[in-house]
């Protein structure tokens, strides 16, 4: 095939790949190579290569098919940028000097348009940008041609590996959220075909099917189905689409079959807008991630004065310009992000999404954690903890009676008494007559002539007129101490026994307010709307600090507002739609799994998977990544410093100190990549 474009080598793959017996096909385009797997028992290696001989023009020149192609993929490497600028570099060399000049001016003449720019637009002299010319500027006066065109080649060389680096960062963190290497089908003119991720373009009808990710934003055209929007929205739940509702890149269809007109595609998606948009925004971005890029700033001035200095003591062009070569400011703004990008991308691996890396941070640096009882330290889904059977009944006829009602009206409490009979293998035929539900009363009904009741106390003694006793008292008082809801059972015209049911406490909860603990938390305090018994029982067991009971919403965020008072972080986890103001008002709000949407929405941190773990997970990630920049910090300061050392006595040459310096910053960039919790037993 004769020579082509990045763009005609990515639509040669599309073409290849939609072809019977081809299960995958990549390309190289920058050495133009193809890799195809495929199944030999339905095309053979032959059949292939005279697919690629038949692409000629009609294909590879065709503007609608090219245009299709909307994404050429980054696959330039470190090493490649290496090689390639090197050789750039050396070719030049061997050109006549005016020609060589005139190369040298034209990558100059941007470098000092930068820095004007940038003096225009803050009014900071002392910039990198400002640096870097100056160094460029300095060498051509002096008549240094060589050295200044060493130095504009590796400032370029510079620029592209960290632009590399930081681009690496973002693909990481977005391949989290979005596969973009699966194939896709889409319906065209009624036929579905299977195309590559990068061929979709916009108004192009996806076929989504049961337990495939969506691979564009989009509205559905047609269909129905459950959606997983947890990478997305922090909901837990799928959420229901059909005909006109929106969906997004990155979310998986759980249940059904949806077809999807594409709307925005690989960059221009929300998961890649999410990951922009935290990067640049400074309200979202960690202070100590702030901090650095201020410390790169204030240091930039003593560069400069660093130069004055040396120049007026040693006379040295070549000193001098050595130490223009070094500053500590790229790596610092360089890796302060990527070490935070890369803290996001190690919490959505875990099951967490993380709305800024601010919240990283302060999760780290809380005192305080105030948790929501139900469905944050227990799940919300009662169990039977104890029957009460009732003299002449024996537990297990309490428990099938009660189970024979309960089944016909899955309400919480019903679905408790179900759950154990079940467990007990507990049969419970179908004996009774008609089942009557009686709203905030109970159920009604009658088995083997013999009426049964089952309900509250009110229910019971008030309207069934069933006696009550001393010991139904004592069950009382006992319950409500336990936090225990109670359902009572008559079978005719007799108290049979009494159902008591719980919201028990997480396993978890105690190991991971003891993790917490350990983690620096001074204080751990629940706060609820259930009853003091009830409060009592799950602050006991999981050994909290301090409760509060039968607390309405506001008196949740005057409660937080009362703990920031004392100067203090506080941390916030819940569930429910009753914690939303309380999720907000906290300096970081957290909404566990299964949380309902305006919870997920209102916090900072959502939690999808791991249930309570994941808020060590969340501390401890936090802690790590402030540790990771302020080393990071130290070794740039360490690094850069005795390049200059070196440069001021004339160890190094500006070339050198160029190199070195770039080398240094890729080397920390790469290790702000790196896992902050390298195992489990660090949560």
């Amino acid at each position: 095939m004769a020579e082509i474009s990045s763009r005609q080598a990515i639509l040669a793959q599309s073409l290849i790949a939609v072809q019977g017996g081809i299960t995958d096909i990549s390309v190289n385009t920058n050495i133009g190579s193809y890799l195809v797997f495929f199944n030999p028992s339905v095309i053979t290696q032959i059949e292939i290569e005279n697919l690629f001989k038949a692409l000629g023009p009609k294909y590879l020149e065709d503007k609608k098919l090219l245009d299709a192609v909307s994404q050429i993929p980054e696959t330039q490497s470190i090493t490649e940028i290496f090689i390639s600028t090197f050789i750039s570099h050396f070719f030049k060399k061997g050109l006549p000097h005016p020609i060589r000049l005139f190369f040298l001016c034209k990558s100059i003449i941007p470098r000092i348009i930068e820095a004007v720019s940038v003096f225009l637009e803050t009014g900071n002299i002392f910039s990198t940008q400002t640096l870097d010319a100056t160094a460029l500027i300095v060498a051509v006066l002096t008549g240094n041609t060589n050295t200044a065109s060493s130095i504009s080649t590796l400032l370029q060389m510079g620029e592209e590996i960290e632009d590399v680096t930081k681009r690496t960062s973002y693909g990481n963190l977005a391949h989290s959220l979005l596969v973009s290497d699966e194939p896709v089908h889409v319906l065209e003119n009624g036929e579905e075909k299977t195309v590559p991720f990068d061929m979709l373009k916009k108004d192009d009808l996806v076929i989504v099917r049961e337990g495939s990710m969506i691979p564009c934003d989009g509205s559905v055209e047609n269909g129905e189905g459950m959606v997983n929007q947890a990478s997305i929205t922090g909901e837990s739940l799928p959420v229901e689409k059909k005909s006109g509702s929106c969906v997004f890149a990155g979310t998986v269809v759980c249940e059904g079959e949806l077809i999807v007109r594409t709307i925005s595609t690989g960059q221009d998606t929300k998961v890649q807008n999410i990951i922009r948009m935290i990067d640049n925004s400074q309200s979202l971005k960690a202070n100590v991630q702030r901090r650095s890029e201020l410390l790169a700033e204030k240091i930039v001035p003593f560069n400069f004065l660093l130069a004055g200095l040396t120049y007026l003591f040693t006379h040295n062009i070549i000193k001098t310009m050595s130490t223009l070569m070094v500053d500590y400011s790229c790596a610092m703004k360089l890796a302060a992000p990527i070490a935070v990008l890369s803290a996001m991308q190690e919490a959505v691996s875990l099951g967490i999404s993380v709305k800024g890396g601010k919240y990283l941070e302060e999760a780290a640096e809380a005192k305080s954690v105030i948790f929501d009882k139900t469905g944050t330290l227990t799940f919300a889904n009662p169990v039977l903890e104890k029957i009460y059977a009732m003299q002449g009944y024996e537990e297990n006829f309490v428990l099938q009676t009660a189970a024979c009602l309960e089944e016909h009206f899955p309400h919480p409490l019903g679905r408790a008494v179900v759950q154990a009979a079940e467990k007990k293998n507990l049969l419970h035929p179908e004996t009774h007559t008609k089942v009557e539900y009686i709203v905030a009363h109970g159920i009604a009904s009658t088995i083997d002539s013999k009426k049964v009741r089952i309900g509250s106390a009110h229910f019971i003694f008030d309207d069934e007129k069933i006696p009550y006793t001393s010991e139904i008292e004592k069950i009382q008082k006992e319950s409500l101490a336990s936090g225990y809801s109670l359902l009572y059972l008559s079978y005719d015209g007799n108290l049979a026994g009494v159902l008591a049911i719980g919201d028990p406490v997480r396993p978890e909860a105690a190991e991971v307010i003891k993790k917490l603990r350990q983690s620096g938390i001074t204080r751990c305090v629940m706060i609820t709307g259930d009853t003091e018994g009830a409060a009592k029982k799950i602050a006991h067991k999981a050994g909290l600090d301090a409760y509060y009971s039968q607390a309405l919403p506001g008196d949740k965020v005057s409660l937080i507002e009362k703990e920031k008072s004392s100067g203090n972080k506080i941390i916030m986890l819940g569930d429910g739609i009753n914690d939303a103001p309380a999720l907000s008002a906290a300096d970081v709000g957290i909404a566990i799994d299964g949380s309902s949407s305006i919870a997920s929405d209102t916090a900072d941190i959502v939690l999808n998977e791991g249930g309570l773990n994941n808020v060590v997970a969340a501390r401890k990630l936090g802690q790590g990544l402030i540790k990771k920049i302020n080393e990071n910090n130290f070794l740039i300061v360490e690094i850069n410093s005795a390049l200059l050392l070196l440069g001021v006595v004339g160890l190094i040459s500006p070339q050198l100190a160029a190199i070195l310096h770039n080398s240094a910053t890729v080397a920390i960039s790469v290790k702000a990549m790196q896992p902050v919790l390298l195992n489990e037993d660090e949560l």
